[in-house]
């Protein structure tokens, strides 16, 4: 079974993701349903072949790391085709893997639906910006427009630090400086360190994955750059509350203090099935005003919420409000909304239905 053949198919039927598991056919993801080739079953011999094939076309990267930590992530292109970003791990004494399909092309953000007021973070010239949702939001697609946008408007210095690079960024008016874990930096935060001495002006950190990548990221903002990454978590009160818990209980207060003035926004997101078959994006947006940061400051994002309703007129909208709005443009189904909700209940209030969660 050739790799090559799998994604070509993948590619030309629009799937977001290959799942390769022995005792399965060949599966695709396709507007978030799996659908599987009706081909025989793989068998173990097969998706090792599969997976010894893909790393030799990332410049026959070693299969070590996978074998000693039990999974590994890498990137690889193939000419006229796409790039695909590649997780390989083991289950049941056999290996896996799915392949994530990235376009060549920078995405669309018209196309894709990514508002204003999430690409206004793109003037921003100091502070942390976060992009937050579950894996298969589409964080790494907004990330990758909002880094366009800057590289496009702005004549600055873009550092990259990603596991592993998905997009490719052209030199425009910017310069991007792209670099990936394992291949050209051993960590988040040995780069993030490093970056800080590459005159940079713009950092995009991949992921905050620890606490130690959280804290070198707000220095680096502290210290005048705009920092922008992510976090697996959904609305701004958990992403706050993320941060700071990931701490020790002495040095929570500080972080407060430090995340409140350095924070400049929080952009959460999720994709919702949408009428059409497709699937939608909902966003949830904050910007630091003072309020927020006093919020932060004195332990009160509870209160949050309230201020993100009030505030619409400075680009902040709450998730329920954004899925409310989707039902209003006929987008996605009441249904739809209620379960992807933060706060169910009131979304059925407000969309004046009582669906059966």
């Amino acid at each position: 079974m050739d790799i090559k053949d799998i994604l070509t198919h993948a590619v030309e039927t629009q799937a977001s993701d290959v799942i390769l598991v022995p005792g399965l056919p060949v599966s695709y993801k396709i507007s978030g349903g799996m659908k599987r080739n009706e081909e025989e079953r793989l068998s173990t011999e097969d998706t090792l072949a599969i997976v010894k094939d893909m790393y030799a076309h990332a410049a026959n990267r070693s299969m070590d790391r996978m074998l000693e930590d039990g999974d590994d992530d890498f990137s690889f292109s193939l000419p006229g085709l796409a790039r695909f970003r590649v997780n390989v791990f083991k289950q049941r004494s056999s290996l896996a893997s799915v392949v994530r399909i990235v376009s060549f092309a920078l995405p669309d953000k018209d196309a894709l639906m990514i508002p204003d007021n999430v690409l206004m973070f793109a003037g921003y010239t100091r502070g942390l910006v976060l992009v937050t949702g579950p894996a298969g939001s589409g964080k790494s697609t907004t990330l990758a427009c909002v880094i366009d946008a800057i590289n496009t408007a702005r004549n600055v210095h873009i550092i990259t630090i990603e596991d592993p690079i998905e997009y490719l960024h052209h030199h425009k008016k910017g310069a991007v400086t792209q670099r990936e874990i394992e291949t050209d930096t051993r960590s988040y935060t040995s780069a993030l360190r490093s970056a800080l001495r590459q005159a940079p002006d713009v950092i995009l950190l991949g992921e905050m994955r620890d606490y130690e990548a959280i804290k070198a990221a707000v220095t680096a903002a502290e210290t005048g750059h705009l920092v922008i990454s992510t976090l697996h978590t959904t609305g701004a009160v958990n992403t706050v509350d993320r941060i700071i818990d990931s701490f020790p209980p002495e040095q929570q207060q500080q972080i407060r203090i430090q995340l409140s003035m350095v924070l400049q926004g929080i952009v959460s997101q999720q994709l919702v099935p949408a009428v059409d078959g497709n699937e939608v994006p909902a966003f949830e947006v904050v910007v630091c005003n003072n309020a927020i940061r006093n919020m932060i400051r004195e332990s009160n994002i509870h209160q949050m919420e309230s201020t993100i309703y009030s505030s619409a007129s400075e680009g902040m909208i709450t998730m329920d409000t954004s899925l409310l709005n989707l039902v209003k443009e006929n987008r996605i189904t009441p249904e739809a909304a209620v379960h992807a909700a933060m706060n169910k209940e009131q979304m059925q209030k407000r969309l004046g239905t009582n669906i059966q969660l």
